[in-house]
């Protein structure tokens, strides 16, 4: 598809309003996406680091963490 001028190229044959608010509406959907992406991620991180914080604090009265889980082999018969 060639345009004859820049001005033809931004008209696209009367198309041109649908197609370029549809690539706004994109990049600022993706803008948006990456700044969203980056506060929670920094978020995250800190609230990590306050726990780790929090525990090491508490580290030296010999706190023990237990076992989330623990797991047991169960025979089974098939009689």
């Amino acid at each position: 598809m060639a345009f004859d001028s820049f001005s033809a190229f931004l008209a696209m044959e009367g198309h041109g309003p649908y197609v370029w608010t549809c690539y706004a509406v994109f990049v600022v959907f993706v803008a948006g996406m990456m700044f969203w992406s980056a506060r929670r991620n920094r978020a995250v991180i800190e609230g990590c680091k306050r726990r780790f914080e929090q525990q090491q604090g508490t580290s030296g009265q010999d706190v023990r963490q237990k076992a989330s889980a623990t797991f047991t082999r169960v025979e089974v018969s098939q009689d």
